[in-house]
Order: C-alpha cells, then sequence, then structure tokens
C-alpha cells in the first residue's frame, strides 16, 4: 500500500496564521450603578449646600435697617440698602410748596412718634410726586439722630404682592404708593378688562383710597411755574444765559414736549447744562 503524502502548509500562509489580529479598541458602557451613584452624590452635596446656607446667621431686619436710610426691597426677603439716593434739593421744588408743606408736616409728625395720616400723592405726570417724597425724606432726617432717622423703602411694581411680607417685617411702618402699581396689571391697561367689571374697578379705587388719609394732588403747571422751576434750576447749578433767550428755549422745549411740567423743566436743564458745558453737581 501506498503511504498518503502529508500536507504542507505555504511559508506566507504560515507565517499570516501565526501573527497576533488587531483588536479594535471599545469603550466599556458605564453600568446603571454608577450613574446612580454620581446622582445620589450630586443630590447630597446639594443638600448639604441648601442646610449650610439655611443655618448661616441671617442679618434681622434691625441690623439691615441701621445699614442705610433707603433701601429696596426684594420679595425674597432681602432689604437692599441704597447708599446713596438721586434727589432734587427740597427747595428746587417749584409750582407744588402747598402740597409740600402738608407732606413734611405730616411725615415730621411721624417721624417725632405723633399721630399722622397714609398720605396718598396723586395727579399729573412728572409734577414731582417721587421727587417730593425723596427729598422731603432727606429734609426730615437731616438733624436726626442715627436711632431716629426714617426709613426710606422702594418696592418694583412686579413686586407689589409681596408687600404684605415686607409689612410684617416692618410693622408700624410709614408707606406710600401710587395706586396703578396696587392693581392688576390688567386693570390698569383697560379699566374694561374681563378680569374685573367697571363697577368693581371703580369700588376697587375708592376702597384703595380711603385707606389714606391724607390726599395730595398735583397738577399741571403754568407756564409762569414751569419758567420758574428752569429759572430755579438754572441759577442752583451756575447756568448762565440771557434771560430772553433761556425764556424762549424753554418755551420751545416743553412746546416739543406737549407739556409742562417739573420733570420737563429739568430735561431741559439737563440739555441746556450739556450744550454749555456745566456740570450738574450733586445730580
Amino acid at each position: 500500500m501506498s503511504k498518503k503524502p502529508s500536507k504542507t502548509v505555504p511559508r506566507a500562509a504560515s507565517k499570516a496564521s501565526s501573527r497576533k489580529l488587531p483588536i479594535a479598541a471599545t469603550k466599556r458602557p458605564a453600568a446603571p450603578f454608577e450613574h446612580d451613584t454620581a446622582d445620589r452624590i450630586a443630590r447630597s452635596l446639594e443638600a448639604i449646600a441648601a442646610h449650610l446656607s439655611a443655618a448661616s446667621p441671617k442679618p434681622s431686619v434691625a441690623d439691615s435697617l441701621g445699614s442705610a436710610d433707603a433701601f429696596v426691597w426684594h420679595p425674597n426677603g432681602r432689604l437692599a440698602p441704597v447708599p446713596r439716593v438721586s434727589r432734587v434739593d427740597l427747595g428746587l421744588l417749584k409750582g407744588i410748596e402747598q402740597v409740600r408743606d402738608i407732606l413734611i408736616e405730616n411725615t415730621e409728625r411721624f417721624a417725632d412718634g405723633l399721630p399722622a395720616n397714609n398720605a396718598l400723592l396723586w395727579g399729573a405726570r412728572g409734577m414731582g410726586k417721587s421727587s417730593l417724597v425723596k427729598a422731603a425724606h432727606a429734609s426730615i432726617n437731616v438733624n436726626r439722630k442715627p436711632a431716629e432717622r426714617l426709613k426710606l423703602i422702594e418696592i418694583h411694581r412686579e413686586d407689589i404682592e409681596s408687600l404684605p411680607a415686607l409689612m410684617d417685617l416692618l410693622r408700624a411702618s410709614y408707606a406710600t404708593s401710587n395706586r396703578r402699581h396696587l392693581l392688576a396689571r390688567d386693570m390698569i391697561e383697560n379699566e374694561r378688562s374681563t378680569a374685573i367689571n367697571p363697577g368693581e374697578a371703580v369700588e376697587e379705587k375708592v376702597s384703595l383710597s380711603d385707606r389714606f388719609g391724607l390726599w395730595l394732588g398735583f397738577h399741571r403747571c403754568s407756564q409762569d411755574e414751569y419758567l420758574a422751576m428752569v429759572n430755579g434750576y438754572c441759577g442752583h447749578f451756575g447756568i448762565k444765559l440771557d434771560e430772553a433767550e433761556l425764556e424762549r428755549e424753554a418755551l420751545e422745549w416743553s412746546t416739543t414736549r406737549g407739556a409742562r411740567s417739573g420733570r420737563v423743566a429739568w430735561q431741559f436743564t439737563q440739555e441746556l447744562a450739556g450744550r454749555l458745558g456745566v456740570k450738574l453737581a450733586g445730580k
């Protein structure tokens, strides 16, 4: 019998089969429990931070009020001090002398611990309602000891809903605000809003205004009062211009604005001062 020849592997094939084939690098997917662990760590850190924040001492209302004379209220319960209030000197507010004297007398009684009324300032735009409040506040505080000084707090219109929280903190506080800032926005924009019928709108206004024992109206000023405001500003800030030219330009400015008011007089004064290169010190 003949012997079967043995099978042989070609040299090239043999060498090829002996090489190691490259292994593709693959990223091992993270196990589900690793994601859970990371989430638990993140939640734990957030909880620790929340506890530390809650445990940290918070300044009392008394401490906050002692840091300044004016503040801005934030609905999270914080009173942010205002180091410098932008205000007009009381003597520069022309055409509102009667309401000025009434408000100051009433506010001084309050500051002295005597009976005083809540005050409602209403009327024409730009006639000095906010300016009078800030000027009266500064005038009453000027000669008072720190513990006896009145505090002025501003609350933004969008934060009016948090007003009860502020009043809870302040308790026996004196507060003023515009009526339109205390009513719903849709009622402000349109008294026939579907949110409240016209009859209820009138009742709401009357109910709110009845809470103020002192009503101070600000009416549109005459031409003479407007010019007196302009002359008062120019004299205070040292703006020099021929009297006839000043009057002509001031009246022309009010005509282009379509109104005469303290605000328009102040805006004209700023325009004139800028044009003449005069700095409004104390602005």
